[in-house]
């Protein structure tokens, strides 16, 4: 067993309930929250809805681990110089997402050696559940209970992951770390193979067919599933006909069924660094609802009629049968873009033959076109007509109140081992902006639709919602600004606010203090999530949103095309309850792959990293916090810590109002934002952890008291035993 890890006395038994007396201090209130746990064995309790966590010491904790759902008093409320303090005086419920270590079995005893910055003590096993085949090996660990008096946790494997190092491994466990699964069960893989190929003519009977309608598909080069196409046509009178067609999933996955359920328990398709875990299972992702070229396809559409000033004449929503004559990759489609910049006045596709005023109910043709008919020449057309109407609309939405950030996005490039052998900046250009705008056409109208246009009294309906950003965070960034001598307007209403962000980072872009005031102002930002309640959506500026374009990585725009459907179809409103438990627990399952995505992502920029022990980059300072400095480094944007306790030159303050942190004996200043050199010191795959240090300016070496080595008074991994 590792010799080096913290013992702890005490804890609690889970799943039941079990009171500890607090220590007989003053006591302002009992709050029930979950536990963040720190590598030095100290907490901190996020409560819902509150912005401010509160700090538990590690004896106060009292064996509530991470993920815990715990009852907290708060004995100390925040002041200056110090934050709110409590201790945990019940743990409610022990979590369900498993601890990954690697497994050490000594004699007839077995532990699971967590290597991991939110745990920071070791699990004891059963030894009867283990072999001795299984020693060494990455598992994934369920702690049940921790009983007073023991010194350490008690849990169970719950999974076998691997050989430690091995990418496969590696991945599993980011996926078994979060809950969150990597593999379909034989019944759900089994009735999806039950679910018929065929469409038959009564099927295509009852929708409106777009087969003769030129159509294509824009999408990443190595995406698989493709779930949205559009089409294009010139009416009779001038306008244009856009079709926004969406895989029919809800036509192959019916409610209640046991496909159906799997969806709902996984929310949303995951997306890791090499791989995606797919919310359906892949005979429907890859096959039955990719809108493949030349492939008839089962869509729910939303088709409207703009004029040549992309205003919305006319629309319809309904369940549509199409067939793509293309597929594009959003680099291809950029050079159709980009060679048609220059042309003079590029031809239109030729009017519909029908006269045609506005857009049909439902047409079904029984005939289809003959494959391959469309020419290059049309295609390029029709692409460079659509992405014309996508500017003006872009414009439009900014200049309504869309906010604009667009920090670098940074993408792991992996050779066929997934080995990360280069990190580059994913770049959105006009082709991105093409599919982008028509999406979000498709899922404002269909949101503004069901809950303005269709006469149902108070019509329970999923929306994507957006809350106005944190006024206190606003002037925080009013106040970080004037550093840079930048100011902001009035910003007394949500339209006000968009209007000066998105002049203040127009007037940063390309300057050194554009990152962190980005940074800040999206830290002002609520965060987006589902809802039957609607508050519009701030970031882009509208009234309603929904998600209805993705339904085969997410389940809340499944609910939206069954609501829809329900509704055309006269249906009456319907339980709210239902869709608010299903709306909240989607948004809980977008997090949780968020955060998977985000530690895979980790994982590999430090696997990146490993070989580069010793190198100096240049950096931009991009968090600071009372422990350290976060450091991106150019040009791969891959951020590490610089330790306030690590830098010998001084003894560092942190000034949390104006993010900073301030040498005590050089008065050097470090600010978010800051150009910094810094030296990578170390790289810990375990725990997706990077070190650097700071390249010290040499004009501070010299001055008097740099170098002197002070106790900068953090707190040190507690001893274990518990005092009560």
């Amino acid at each position: 067993m590792s010799n080096n890890r913290n013992n702890r006395r005490g804890g609690n038994k889970s799943p039941k309930k079990h009171s500890v007396k607090h220590s007989g201090r003053k006591v302002f209130e009992e709050l029930t929250g979950t536990v963040s746990m720190s590598r030095e064995g100290y907490g901190f309790i996020r409560i819902p809805d509150r912005e401010e966590d509160i700090f538990v010491s590690a004896k106060k904790l009292r064996g509530a681990l991470n993920n815990d759902t715990v009852k907290v008093a708060v004995i100390r409320k925040k002041s200056s110089g110090h934050r709110t303090e409590g201790e945990v005086i019940e743990i409610l419920e022990r979590s369900r997402k498993p601890f990954i270590g690697i497994l050490q079995i000594t004699g007839n005893q077995a532990w699971v050696i967590v290597e991991n910055r939110s745990m920071p003590y070791d699990i004891s096993v059963p030894i009867d559940q283990v072999n001795q085949s299984q020693q060494g090996m990455k598992v994934a660990c369920l702690v049940e209970e921790w009983p007073k008096g023991d010194d350490y946790p008690k849990g169970k494997i719950v999974d076998v992951l691997g050989t430690p190092g091995e990418n496969n491994t590696e991945m599993h466990a980011i996926l078994a770390e979060f809950g969150l699964p990597y593999r379909f069960s034989d019944q759900v893989e089994k009735a999806a193979a039950r679910i018929p190929v065929g469409i038959d003519q009564k099927e295509i009977a009852a929708r409106r067919d777009f087969r003769d309608i030129l159509t294509f598909t824009i999408d990443p080069a190595d995406a698989k599933d493709f779930d949205d196409a559009l089409s294009l046509r010139k009416l009779e009178n001038g306008n244009w006909e856009v079709g926004v067609h969406i895989a029919d999933v809800t036509h192959y996955v019916t409610p209640g069924s046991i496909i159906d359920d799997e969806a709902i328990e996984r929310g949303t398709s995951v997306y890791l660094v090499d791989r995606t875990v797919p919310m359906l299972p892949e005979v429907l992702s890859n096959n039955l609802c990719s809108l493949r070229p030349e492939e008839d396809k089962l869509c729910f559409s939303a088709v409207f009629e703009l004029n040549d000033k992309a205003k919305l004449i006319g629309e319809w929503f309904g369940r549509t049968i199409i067939r793509s004559d293309r597929r594009y990759s959003y680099e291809q489609a950029q050079e159709i873009i980009e060679a048609g910049a220059g042309a003079a006045n590029p031809a239109d596709p030729k009017p519909a033959e029908e006269n045609e005023k506005t857009i049909p109910e439902k047409k079904s043709r029984k005939k289809t076109r003959a494959k391959g008919t469309r020419t290059d020449q049309e295609m390029s057309e029709a692409i460079l007509s659509l992405h014309r109407l996508a500017d003006i609309l872009r414009k439009k939405r900014f200049a309504a109140g869309a906010i604009s950030f667009e920090r670098p996005e940074m993408k792991v490039i992996i050779d066929e081992n997934g080995k990360p052998i280069d990190v580059k900046q994913k770049i959105s250009a006009e082709a991105n902006w093409l599919i982008e705008e028509f999406m979000l056409l498709a899922n404002k109208e269909v949101a503004t639709y069901v809950t303005k246009k269709m006469r149902i009294k108070e019509p329970t309906f999923v929306y994507r919602i957006h809350d106005e950003p944190d006024i206190d965070k606003i002037q925080n960034l009013r106040d970080f600004i004037r550093h840079f001598g930048y100011t902001m307007g009035p910003t007394q209403n949500a339209k006000e606010v968009a209007i000066e962000l998105n002049a203040l980072l127009e007037k940063t872009k390309g300057k050194p203090e554009n990152g962190a005031i980005e940074i800040l102002a999206l830290r002002s930002m609520a965060r987006a999530k589902y809802s039957t309640d609607n508050v519009g959506h701030y970031g882009l500026g509208f009234d309603y949103y929904t998600h209805f374009t993705s339904p085969i990585r997410r389940y809340p725009d499944m609910m939206v095309h069954r609501l829809l459907a329900h509704y055309l179809n006269k249906g009456k409103s319907v339980d709210k309850k239902k869709y608010e438990d299903l709306c909240k627990h989607s948004s809980d399952r977008e997090q949780l792959a968020t955060d998977a995505e985000r530690s895979s992502i980790k994982y590999k920029l430090v696997e990146f990293m490993e070989d580069k022990i010793g190198n100096i980059y240049d950096g931009t300072i991009s968090g600071v916090t009372e422990w350290g400095l976060y450091v991106e480094i150019e040009p791969t944007k891959v951020e590490g810590m610089v330790m306030l306790r690590e830098i010998k030159e001084d003894y560092f303050t942190f000034d949390e109002k104006n993010y900073c942190v301030t040498g005590k004996s050089t008065g050097q200043k470090f600010t978010l934002g800051d150009k910094v050199k810094i030296k990578v010191t170390k790289a810990n795959l375990e725990q997706k952890l990077l070190d650097y240090s700071l390249v010290w300016d040499s004009e501070y070496d010299r001055k008097k008291g740099a170098g002197k080595k002070k106790n900068n008074g953090r707190t040190r991994k507690s001893s274990g035993k518990r005092t009560e």
